[in-house]
């Protein structure tokens, strides 16, 4: 260190005594090389080794009041957090467009891409708000908020001890959430994670394998549910009772469209949608059906198709007794493909039961199926009068409702299940609306198919 360059300046000492003064010193700095020793002299040329301030001197200088609004600025953008971020600009809508805003000024705050991992976290927590959890599109902008070619392994040691764990543990929840929302990465995706953390990384590894099972499983449903599903409860009820019925004669009957009536006091009174479904083997069945036994309106039975819960109801009889049960013989001609009954002669031991240990459960036959988003009595009883017109046998079987509150999760709030199913509370009071007659009869029966099943 050079003499010119090793300027020093003497606090001010405050000697102690009844009379202090202040003494300013000067530094002699004599050296001819860097290892010499600068001496410091007072007024009365006695050495001063140690310099100790007093504590009532400031250690650094006074920051100016501007510097310090300027720090407590930056602290307070600092803690605002990216859902934040994302509330501040997607204050009206919440669409496609506003996500990617949100994206793109992320990426224009800063180059280098600070917190880009925070980032990514809290956008694909916010994915399903902005209804963009199936867009490749907006995927492969997220990963392109990964800095380029910095996580890149550059020999096998690096790639051995998981290069940049976070990142990579980042880039794979990406590609999970992609994989539990069925959405299939394309070139782009495969070029970006390349760019991003080379071709020996986790991220690209999980790449590889939804690659390798997603084209294997794509087409494996044989009964496979659109992604949009239709906006009409009509067609919806069609497209979820030909889903049910699994049979391809079955016939639909739409036999009430939803509108709204005027009452005569004024009132406005919305009316419901009703629709059926039948096949020509359930009205056989139905025709034989002995008028004397009753048949059953049961309900209402949840369908989910993805996030949609609907309901729908059964017209169903009790099994017979086994007493009256006839078994009829299969039909040959009936299933070619899938033989309803084989009779093979094959050559058995002695030692082999042919005795299966299974129980059978009859649960009755089903006679027709349907859709409403009403489940009361009276609407239930629209649908037994247009299943009359091609079933002229329910004018004689005597119909009873048995209609369920069902699960609470599935019904929502309680007050809403009982407004829609009025007749659910007070089920001694469907019976009072029926003649005492009908009801001895009804009761009659049912005492002797008890009675049967026990013997």
């Amino acid at each position: 260190m050079t003499c010119s360059r090793c300027l020093l300046r003497l606090p001010s000492v405050i000697l102690r005594g009844q009379s202090a003064r202040l003494v300013q010193c000067r530094i002699l700095l004599r050296s001819t090389s860097c290892s010499q020793i600068s001496v410091l002299h007072n007024t009365h040329n006695q050495v001063l080794r140690l310099f100790h301030s007093s504590p009532v001197c400031p250690k650094s200088r006074p920051v100016p009041a501007e510097f310090n609004n300027e720090e407590k600025e930056k602290k307070d953008k600092s803690l605002i957090t990216h859902d934040d971020l994302f509330e501040r600009v997607a204050k009206e809508t919440k669409s496609k467009a506003t996500f990617n805003k949100v994206v793109d000024i992320f990426l224009k705050r800063d180059v280098r891409r600070r917190g880009h991992v925070e980032f990514i976290y809290a956008a694909l927590k916010k994915m399903p708000e902005f209804s963009v959890e199936r867009e490749l599109a907006v995927y492969n902008k997220l990963l392109d908020v990964f800095p380029k070619e910095v996580f890149v392994p550059r020999n096998f040691i690096q790639r051995m001890f998981n290069h940049y764990p976070r990142q990579q543990e980042c880039g794979v929840q990406l590609l999970e959430q992609m994989e539990a929302n069925g959405v299939v990465p394309n070139i782009e995706t495969k070029v970006l994670l390349v760019q991003i953390f080379g071709e020996k990384s986790h991220p690209m590894r999980k790449y590889q394998r939804i690659m390798y099972w997603f084209p294997r499983f794509k087409h494996v449903n044989p009964f496979p549910v659109p992604r949009q599903l239709p906006g009409d409860p009509v067609d919806l009820a069609r497209f979820s009772l030909t889903r049910i019925a699994n049979d391809l004669d079955a016939k639909i009957t739409v036999y009430q469209l939803p509108h709204t009536d005027l009452t005569e006091s004024g009132e406005e009174i919305t009316v419901p949608h009703i629709v059926g479904i039948q096949s020509p083997s359930q009205m056989e069945m139905l025709a034989r059906h002995n008028p004397s036994r009753p048949v059953f309106v049961e309900g209402p039975f949840p369908l989910w198709l993805r996030k949609t819960c609907l309901y729908y109801y059964v017209l169903r009889a009790d099994p017979l007794p086994s007493d009256v049960k006839i078994e009829e013989p299969y039909d040959p001609d009936r299933c070619l493909i899938y033989p309803l009954q084989l009779d093979l002669d094959l050559d058995r031991d002695l030692g082999d039961d042919e005795s299966f240990d299974v129980d059978d459960l009859d649960e009755g036959p089903v006679f027709a199926m349907c859709m409403t988003n009403h489940g009361d009595q009276a609407t239930l009883n629209q649908w037994i009068s247009g299943l009359q017109q091609n079933n002229p046998i329910l004018g004689q079987v005597p119909t009873l409702f048995r209609l369920d509150a069902g699960p609470r999760e599935l019904q929502g709030v309680e007050t809403d299940s009982q407004q829609s199913h009025p007749h659910r509370s007070d089920p001694k009071a469907q019976r009072g609306e029926m003649q005492p007659e009908e009801e001895e009869i009804i009761m009659e029966e049912e005492l002797k198919r008890s009675q049967g099943m026990k013997q």
